[in-house]
């Protein structure tokens, strides 16, 4: 991004964002480079390429047919994990902005946070990382690293995307993900860049804010029973929704629900970079985490109502059942798969002979959408 300004003549003139960012924030120009050097481009810088190289891989396109909370299907208003990553990526540049951060980091660790993702969400990720307990286990933002590291198949000089190293960093601190074995390039800092720490806030605004909405429009939620939550009693105590119509109200509530927590954390943030003097990426590395935060009081509404969701939504008896089958059909799969390697698709026969079936398996799954996990079940195990 750049911004205008004006010379001695009078005319305008590009200046770099980077003249106005915040000392702690991350320079484009002073990063770790990546893993296969490259020609920089004339006109975008690393992180922008990175945010290029993401929106057109294969991995990020199958977004579109994976769960969020429902099941690819169900509803063609629900989220997806694509639109989830939209919704992510559009905060943690509002955040990035407010901060005055690098915008391009942050999208680029938004737009890939959940590229590692199975079909079937969570519940997925939870079966494959039990089926692969003896094999190195299964997270979603390992995972994430191996699809822009290893799977992904776009270039003919390397394998995978060739990003950035603060952008595959952002995979092994999304989450407080632990460092995988053999990962020794990302030494065990004690916080994340101040942009990556934005993209996971980000993350916590947009599931928090999109689950209730769709919660409430599929019926599995109602407003009373909200009203036990202090985030919500807050977004709907202001004036003006009097008189709307129930789905005016769900969707006012839950813009104004986002926006009191985005305000909270620019707040919240902006003083302890103050407090912490974070003048440096070094002083960020160095803080302990922290930094970008919301205050102790939305902090514990926020978490009251991840609680609510969970309990109320995410094991609402509808959604559970059919998590349920899917992860019945995702195991079937796996075994399927992993009982012999000839019964994988060539590409993954290959990463088996180096890898291991399991490993292979797990890979393949993984990169599967909804849609064509369950055709797989059909043609491979339900007959």
């Amino acid at each position: 991004m750049s911004i205008r300004r004006k010379n001695y003549s009078g005319h305008r003139l590009l200046a770099p964002l980077s003249d106005h960012m915040l000392p702690a924030a991350q320079r484009a120009g002073a990063g770790r480079g990546r893993r296969h050097p490259e020609p920089e481009h004339p006109r975008r810088n690393p992180y922008e390429r990175d945010r290029d190289r993401i929106i057109h891989s294969a991995a990020f396109r199958r977004l579109e047919y994976k769960t969020q909370v429902f099941v690819n299907g169900e509803g063609d208003n629900y989220r997806t994990r694509l639109t989830h990553t939209l919704e992510v990526t559009q905060l943690a540049r509002a955040i990035a902005r407010g901060l005055r951060l690098n915008e391009d980091l942050a999208e680029a660790a938004a737009l890939s946070h959940d590229l590692g993702h199975t079909p079937f969400g969570h519940a997925g990720e939870r079966e494959l990382d039990s089926l692969m307990s003896g094999a190195g286990g299964f997270n979603h933002n390992r995972q994430g690293l191996r699809v822009v590291d290893v799977l992904e198949k776009r270039y003919a000089d390397f394998a995978g995307l060739n990003l950035c190293h603060e952008v595959r960093e952002a995979f092994v601190r999304h989450g407080g993900s632990a460092v995988a074995e053999g990962q020794d390039e990302f030494p065990k800092y004690d916080a994340p860049l101040l942009e990556v720490a934005a993209s996971m806030a980000a993350d916590d605004i947009a599931y928090l804010a999109h689950d209730v909405d769709d919660g409430l429009f599929s019926g599995m939620l109602s407003a009373a029973m909200l009203e036990g939550e202090a985030l919500w009693r807050q977004a709907f105590s202001q004036s003006g929704l009097a008189g709307l119509t129930p789905s005016l109200q769900r969707t006012e509530g839950v813009r104004r629900l986002i926006n009191l927590l985005v305000t909270d954390l620019l707040a919240e943030s902006g003083k302890n970079i103050v407090r912490l003097k974070l003048d440096s990426t070094e002083a960020v590395r160095e803080a302990g985490g922290g930094a970008v935060a919301f205050s102790p009081e939305v902090e514990k509404d926020k978490n009251s109502l991840k609680t609510f969701l969970a309990r109320n939504f995410y094991r609402h008896p509808a959604v559970s059942a059919v998590m349920e089958e899917a992860r019945t059909r995702l195991r079937q799969l796996f075994d399927f798969y992993s009982a012999d390697a000839g019964n994988l698709p060539e590409e993954y026969r290959a990463i088996a002979a180096g890898d291991g079936v399991p490993r292979a398996a797990a890979d393949y799954i993984a990169g599967m959408t909804d849609r064509f996990a369950i055709e797989e079940w059909r043609k491979r195990v339900g007959g």
